[in-house]
């Protein structure tokens, strides 16, 4: 039985969306700032070199997601955008960074990327700065 009416479950999802993105973007946070202030000392960089490039480029790149991308998922601002970068940094992390190593060591990485997929498929929500821009675009074509 469905006691919320769609006008109503329109504006859960709306909440429950920006929940979700909040906290799963500060859950994020929580792992590039450490990385960001490894990158900021400055010092001998050892990390996974995923792409080749070396260890310090692999850090720059996997801050900008974790740590951007992160933020501008909590303000839903270039959300999916944003997404996209997270998907490709859990993708690597559970394939290539604990591809050998056992379930346990990749259930947080699988989660987070189970969180992302869902987000990328439903969007920002109307609580984010993606709708207000799109709302202002539409009121502004005639």
């Amino acid at each position: 039985m469905n006691y919320i009416n769609s006008n109503s479950n329109s504006v859960v999802r709306d909440i429950i969306l920006l929940i979700v993105r909040v906290f799963i973007g500060f859950a994020m946070l929580s792992h590039g700032f450490p990385k960001l202030q490894m990158l900021l000392e400055g010092g001998d960089i050892k990390f996974f070199d995923f792409i080749g490039l070396g260890p310090k480029i692999s850090l720059i790149l996997t801050v900008f997601a974790e740590f951007v991308c992160s933020i501008l998922l909590i303000l839903g601002l270039f959300t999916r955008i944003a997404l996209g970068f997270l998907i490709f940094t859990m993708i690597i992390a559970v394939s290539m960074v604990h591809g050998a190593d056992p379930f346990d060591k990749m259930e947080l990485g699988l989660t987070y990327l189970s969180i992302y997929l869902l987000l990328i498929a439903f969007g920002a929500g109307k609580i984010s700065v993606d709708h207000m821009i799109e709302k202002r675009k539409r009121a502004s074509d005639w």
